[in-house]
């Protein structure tokens, strides 16, 4: 019993859930902006009693659901234009402007270039 039945490798990992990812996030960062924004009033109460975190908390939610968008906004684009050159049938290969390497989704093929 125990872990290794699950991380065995014997079992493939099913694929991921894809919905609207860009509207999820968007959602949730009004969600954190606005309760940032209703506990502002209160200030010093969340002051008196120590709680001021609860309003840093909600405006780091924010910001973090800001840089969300910026992150799944460009995930959507990177996987519209893949799907795109998939079904027109174009070459991905060396040289024809397709990015490769970290952050792109692809890895480079063959052996890494000597430094």
């Amino acid at each position: 019993m125990g872990l290794s039945r699950w991380t065995s490798g014997e079992r493939e990992a099913p694929e991921p859930l894809e919905g609207n990812v860009v509207a999820t996030v968007v959602g949730g960062t009004v969600v954190w902006f606005t309760l940032f924004l209703v506990q502002l009033p209160f200030y010093r109460w969340f002051d008196e009693h120590g709680r001021t975190w609860w309003l840093w908390t909600c405006l780091a939610g924010g910001v973090l659901g800001l840089y969300g968008i910026w992150f799944v906004r460009r995930r959507e684009a990177a996987l519209r234009r893949e799907r795109l050159a998939r079904e027109t049938g174009a070459d991905s290969g060396p040289g024809t402007g397709t990015a490769t390497g970290p952050g792109t989704g692809t890895a480079p093929e063959g052996p890494a270039p000597a430094e």
